[in-house]
């Protein structure tokens, strides 16, 4: 099943707080936890982790936080999913794991078609189609 995990949730709900609240001046991850009720713990690896994919900047000095260096309507959604997630797919054998069955399997071609059919659909989108 395509299920997102908690960090990558989390970087959604980040993004989408830097989006709307930050009006230009950064925001410190104390803001994001306590606003968004996420772990101060957790929510600082999400942010190193957006910072190192250069979607968001630190600031620092006494008024530093983070702020968007992008702007995320030009973030493809799948791409974004797959920078958080790692490759994605309904299944293992879509990732070239070396399963047993991958010759012979008879399900294969269906999964593939519906795996492209939903990678489609994340493609069509933005990360701002999922944070406004």
């Amino acid at each position: 099943m395509l299920k997102l995990t908690r960090k990558t949730e989390y970087a959604l709900i980040s993004l989408r707080h830097l989006q709307l609240k930050s009006d230009g001046k950064p925001v410190t991850a104390r803001e994001i936890s306590d606003i968004e009720n996420i772990p101060l713990s957790l929510l600082s690896k999400v942010l190193q982790h957006l910072s190192k994919e250069k979607l968001i900047e630190p600031v620092i000095g006494a008024r530093g936080g983070y702020q968007l260096s992008v702007n995320l309507n030009k973030v493809n959604l799948w791409e974004f999913l797959e920078t958080m997630e790692g490759p994605l797919g309904l299944v293992d054998c879509l990732q070239n794991t070396g399963c047993e069955q991958e010759v012979s399997c008879s399900i294969q071609s269906p999964i593939k078609k519906i795996n492209h059919t939903v990678k489609n659909v994340f493609n069509n989108l933005s990360v701002s189609d999922i944070t406004i």
